[in-house]
């Protein structure tokens, strides 16, 4: 256990201080865990979430196969004539699509759509994209909290309950529509300075025909009705029993056969730096859950709470935010899970289910590698040469997460207790 915390937290430090690439520290660290025999490799290949690479690929995929085609930048332009350029209404058509789609979608694969269509936003309004995907980031883990199929961390709790859909939209839409009210608003207020759009960009922008942006209109006909079933397919992916991944790596599948462009050109557009970064990730975690660290945290709760069900609720939405903010929501959530279940003595009370939900998935946004997301968003925007950087984002992420935190603290409080 020790060797394994010890990695980990090294892995961590050297990431935050940004003197290496993340997807080295993290490959490194991975092999460091195997080496040491923290984790054997039978258990470190299970360690893997295969769902969250296979989805990863397939989306950057269909996102590279389709932006030739000038479809992103249609929307783009149209995004911007919307809102007459006026930053609020930027900001805000960004942020609320975004936290639409991840409630309705999941949040991953709303990132992977969104980031190509806000830089290119951004530089048709000559503002800074980085502010931008930093508030989308955090829109999309908490438009994920409303919903069983819109954050991984809901989906693990629903595969361990018999709490329906219409359980976790009743329970936790409400908390996470005003959240994302709160939060939104007040990192407007943070960047507004930065959101200054000229006179002469509003007007260019409003110049603009969309319909010019299209640049190969056949491969739009081929590729187009591809992207359109396949996020149909996402909303239908739970009662059908296919995981997200099918989805995606079907659609991409589809797509390969229907472009014109070639595989090569297609694979050379796929963010390999993130898919490995994940996988040491998930190595490094893997080895924390195998020696029980996460383990030792989650039952700490138990001990210290005494069985004051208040207690209880409480410290399982600060531990999971802390916990899933360090390691990562997806593993935080199912080492949870049967702590919550056995601190759960009346079947019928599921507000022990809400907290965990509400810690994890806001949690998620604390740092750069909480949620799966955060690091899809961060590996997009330094492929486009405008990198976030670790502390950059810790700096806006902690005090978003205890403020969200904090709410839910109050809503837990004002309708569970």
């Amino acid at each position: 256990m020790t060797v394994a915390i010890v990695i980990f937290v090294a892995a961590l430090a050297v990431i935050a201080s940004e003197r290496a690439h993340r997807t080295k520290v993290a490959l490194i660290g991975a092999a460091l865990v195997v080496l040491t025999q923290t984790i054997d490799q039978e258990h470190a290949i299970e360690a893997v979430d295969f769902n969250t690479i296979g989805l990863l690929a397939g989306m950057m995929l269909i996102v590279r196969l389709t932006e030739p085609t000038g479809v992103y930048n249609y929307v783009a332009i149209r995004a911007g004539q919307i809102s007459r350029g006026r930053p609020l209404a930027v900001v805000l058509a960004l942020a609320g699509t975004t936290a639409l789609l991840s409630a309705f979608l999941d949040n991953l694969t709303t990132v992977l759509l969104m980031v190509p269509i806000t830089f290119l936003l951004a530089d048709t309004l000559d503002i800074e994209p980085v502010p931008l995907i930093i508030i989308e980031i955090i829109a999309s883990n908490i438009g994920g909290t409303a919903t069983l199929i819109g954050d991984p961390p809901n989906i693990l709790i629903a595969g361990a309950t018999d709490l329906s859909f219409l359980d976790f939209l009743f329970n936790l839409a409400p908390v996470a529509a005003f959240t994302f009210a709160v939060i939104t608003g007040l990192l407007y207020l943070l960047f507004r300075r930065r959101f200054q759009i000229a006179p002469e960009a509003r007007t260019r922008v409003m110049s603009l025909d969309a319909r010019r942006s299209i640049e190969d209109s056949d491969e739009l006909r081929r590729t187009m009705p591809i992207l359109g079933l396949t996020i149909l397919a996402f909303f239908f992916q739970g009662p059908l029993g296919i995981e997200p991944a099918t989805v995606a790596l079907t659609g991409a599948s589809v797509m390969l056969v229907a472009t014109r462009q070639s595989l090569e050109e297609a694979l050379a557009g796929i963010e390999w730096a993130t898919l490995f970064f994940f996988l040491g990730l998930f190595v490094m975690v893997g080895g924390l859950e195998e020696t029980g660290a996460i383990g030792r945290v989650a039952e700490g709760i138990a001990s210290i709470t005494g069985g004051n069900r208040s207690a209880e609720l409480l410290g399982i939405t600060w531990v999971s935010a802390v916990g899933s903010g360090i390691v990562d929501n997806i593993p935080f959530t199912t080492a949870m899970i049967p702590v919550v279940s056995e601190l759960q003595t009346d079947a019928g009370d599921n507000a022990y289910w809400w907290a965990l939900s509400l810690g994890a998935c806001f949690g998620g946004n604390a740092t750069l590698i909480a949620a799966a997301a955060n690091v899809a968003a961060a590996g997009m925007a330094e492929r486009a040469g405008r990198p976030i950087g670790f502390v950059q984002f810790l700096r806006i992420g902690v005090p978003v997460t205890l403020l969200s935190i904090a709410i839910a603290t109050l809503y837990i409080v004002l309708r569970y207790l």
